[in-house]
């Protein structure tokens, strides 16, 4: 039966978070394996109009896609159809041809074979070497000295940027998991918006989640915002397009807080939702476990585009499983230790607490990315959440 819980404490997180300017809008939702157990939000789609955002508006969930397309890879593993140990290139030959950046000699690159081949595994968990320009500057010194686009504009050439270290080194946060979407359409032989709808969202019933939102929907998606010089919340349209040349494992999909938290709640379940299994229990819990194969997991990731992201510091005690972030202490007042979790450039975030048994999201959809009062909103969030939870 699911737990009843009375919700006015998170209420006024979102209500305070609008009130203080610290996102343009804000939807949460919350559940327990039987059901949903919180929905609220604040705040206006559009800012300015008048028109409330809810739980069913959509939102671009961007970096909330990994999981999903994460799971379509698991899938495929499943099936013995996908080798997690192969090289990347053995299935998309294109990655044969993507070298390590050393250095620049003047606005040169300079560029070298990796130590090894980068493996599908390490696709999963960000440790083949390939870096975002938002969080790595030789990354974005070296597009804007090439003209090669980040994956944002969704133009194929996005997949010619390089490593920033040998495969297998260290965690590095990057476009590795929209190399995986290529990596599932080639071993299932269709394109990566039919595998994840067949096998993900259609036994679900997401059927508010997908990579391009038919014109019904569009007229219910919110665009990003961001502050202008006085101070307030204003559009700044779509950000991406929505006709790329190829659809973004790494971030393409739009979803719902009330599609996306019957994923969550899947994951929560061991994989399994209403008679629906995408994953087997074993896929699972090693998904909640550490992947990293002995890689460190940095404390701290310093931002160098800061009108995108802000730094995220992290601090001891966290990991990488396949696709989720993983903290390996209990956060007072919070989630326990196990964990998985992970959020959207666009500022969307979800747990999924297996030991309490819950899982959550709450969007916005602005920029620059985890800024202190985003951040301490999804903080203060969580801390609602469980003082309801642990009192129900």
């Amino acid at each position: 039966m699911t737990r009843s819980i009375d919700g006015s404490g998170i209420d006024r997180v979102l209500s305070d978070a609008i009130a203080n300017g610290a996102v343009p809008h804000v939807a949460a939702i919350a559940a327990d394996r039987d059901g949903v157990i919180y929905e609220g939000a604040a705040g206006d789609r559009i800012a300015g109009s008048g028109e409330p955002v809810s739980t069913s508006t959509h939102f671009r969930i961007m970096s909330m896609t990994k999981m999903v397309a994460t799971t379509a890879a698991l899938q495929q593993m499943e099936k013995g159809l996908l080798d997690l140990n192969a090289p990347v290139e053995s299935y998309v030959s294109d990655f044969s041809g993507v070298q390590v950046l050393e250095g620049f000699d003047g606005d040169t690159p300079k560029l070298r074979e990796p130590a090894s081949k980068a493996t599908v595994k390490q696709l999963i968990t960000h440790t083949s070497g390939l870096g975002y320009w938002f969080w790595d500057e030789g990354i974005k010194r070296y597009e804007e000295a090439t003209g090669t686009p980040n994956v944002v504009p969704g133009d194929m050439a996005a997949f010619n940027a390089p490593m920033v270290c040998d495969p297998g080194t260290r965690f590095v946060y990057g476009i590795n998991t929209d190399w995986l979407g290529r990596v599932v359409e080639a071993v299932a032989g269709t394109t990566l918006d039919v595998v994840v709808k067949e096998n993900i969202t259609g036994p679900l019933g997401m059927d508010d989640t997908m990579f391009a939102l038919d014109d019904a929907r569009q007229g219910n998606k919110t665009p990003v915002h961001a502050k202008g010089e006085d101070g307030t919340w204003g559009s700044i349209g779509n950000v991406l397009p929505d006709d790329p040349s190829w659809w973004a494992g790494g971030h393409g999909l739009h979803s719902t807080p009330r599609d996306y938290i019957r994923f969550e709640r899947a994951l929560l379940r061991g994989g399994e939702l209403d008679g629906a299994r995408i994953l087997r229990q074993e896929t699972v819990d090693a998904a909640f476990s550490d992947q990293l194969d002995g890689a460190p997991m940095p404390t701290e990731i310093p931002t160098a585009d800061p009108p995108i992201t802000d730094s995220l510091t992290l601090g001891p005690g966290w990991t990488w499983g396949y696709g989720l972030l993983i903290n390996t202490a209990d956060v007072p007042g919070g989630r326990r230790a196990g964990t998985g979790a992970w959020a959207g450039l666009f500022n969307t975030h979800f747990f999924v607490d297996r030991t309490t048994g819950i899982c959550a999201s709450i969007y916005t959809n602005s920029l620059p990315f985890i800024t202190p009062e985003a951040w301490g909103m999804y903080g203060d969030f969580e801390q609602a959440l469980y003082a309801e939870v642990l009192r129900s």
